[in-house]
């Protein structure tokens, strides 16, 4: 097998493919045992050859978050889609044509987009509520049952409407520490939708569906509860920030980024990397002490990145720097040219920044951005 790491001259997303499969193999099955609906978000990947993995697993729901994206889906065969997030109403002309071509679903929280979806499209679309659970992003406070049923009730009032349930992103979840935090969040996240629930079905309102989602709670939690739908994403490669709350294990990691060694500090134990904020971004997870860490560096083996050799953390990052400060020893044993492999702090962002995979062995794979 070729090393991919000696003709790499940037920085370069790598994805362990078998990881990533392994990571998808296991949520699956753990949603599956469960008679849940699993829906999984596909802005981590963005990818139509990835998405083929889910179609050999007999998945065939999707959740995107933008109208771009369900666009690119639907144009590779995929044809139930969800948009988890609000509608643009400057989209409604191509939200209508692809609703001509596809079963779509989309967010809804107040009246007026809802009274413009119905002016304006011609075929069926489903409506879900968007129920804030306490993220504090979007949706409609779940403490706020008569707003919600409001918005239920002007849903099926309209022709060309139909009510899809309610839906929830647990996003502080993400700002949890360790299993207890998540579970207790998800238990929480379910009294919460279960009560709007309720109250919908106390004016009439039944078989209300729940849509939950976040990788945090379904990888830490169980038991998932009384749920018709998941939508989790990030699980199919996971970063450091599952790994900080404790998602993860550094080794179910799927993605590093491998940059070339382009400065050595010994003096301060600092190496300067050829990777910079325009191929991760600027999300982070907390270090140990408290500051912002932006990937974790680690070294490469002959095939593959190596866990077992942390070399620092990413502490700052410029537009083409990423400054690492590594644990003592290490940045005296790196040469100017040497490549490290960095797990980013959000798997998901960094796939947006760089557009393109390579696997380990060597193959290409193109996701909605690459020809931008």
């Amino acid at each position: 097998m070729t090393n991919i790491f000696e003709s790499i001259t940037h920085p370069t997303l790598i994805l362990d493919e078998k990881k990533a499969r392994r990571n998808l193999e296991s949520i699956s099955n753990k949603i599956e045992n469960q008679n849940i609906l699993f829906r999984p978000h596909f802005k981590t990947h963005q990818s139509a050859k990835i998405g083929s993995w889910f179609l050999e697993r007999g998945i065939r729901p999707i959740t995107v978050s933008s109208v771009e994206m369900a666009t690119y889906f639907a144009r590779h065969g995929w044809n139930d889609i969800l948009i988890a997030f609000p509608v643009n109403l400057r989209e409604i002309d191509a939200i209508a044509s692809l609703a001509k071509t596809t079963s779509l679903s989309l967010l809804v929280e107040d009246l007026e987009t809802i009274e413009q979806l119905n002016n304006h499209l011609v075929e069926e679309v489903e409506l879900r509520v968007k129920v804030d659970v306490g993220a504090r992003r979007s949706g409609v406070d779940w403490n706020q049952p008569q707003k919600i049923i409001q918005i239920v009730d002007r849903i099926n009032s309209s022709p060309r409407l139909k009510f899809g349930g309610l839906l929830t992103h647990a996003g502080h979840s993400y700002r949890a520490h360790g299993v207890n935090e998540v579970v207790a969040l998800y238990a929480q996240t379910l009294e919460r939708m279960q009560s709007v629930q309720l109250a919908l079905l106390e004016n009439g309102v039944e078989n209300v569906r729940i849509s939950v989602g976040d990788t945090p709670t379904t990888s830490l939690v169980q038991n998932l509860g009384d749920i018709d739908e998941i939508r989790p994403g990030n699980f199919l490669f996971y970063d450091m920030q599952q790994f900080k709350i404790g998602s993860c294990s550094l080794e179910q990691i799927a993605v590093c980024v491998t940059c070339p060694i382009v400065a050595i500090h010994k003096d301060r134990d600092e190496i300067v990397v050829y990777g910079g904020a325009i191929h991760f971004s600027k999300d982070y997870y907390a270090r140990s002490d408290g500051s912002n860490g932006y990937g974790l560096a680690v070294g490469s083996a002959s095939q593959n990145w190596d866990c077992n050799n942390i070399i620092g953390e990413v502490k700052s990052l410029s537009q083409e720097h990423g400054v690492i400060k590594c644990l003592p020893g290490k940045a005296e044993l790196q040469k100017t040219g040497d490549l490290l492999c960095i797990l980013p702090a959000h798997s998901c962002l960094t796939v947006q920044a760089m557009r393109t995979y390579t696997t380990l062995d060597g193959q290409i794979i193109q996701t909605l951005n690459s020809d931008c």
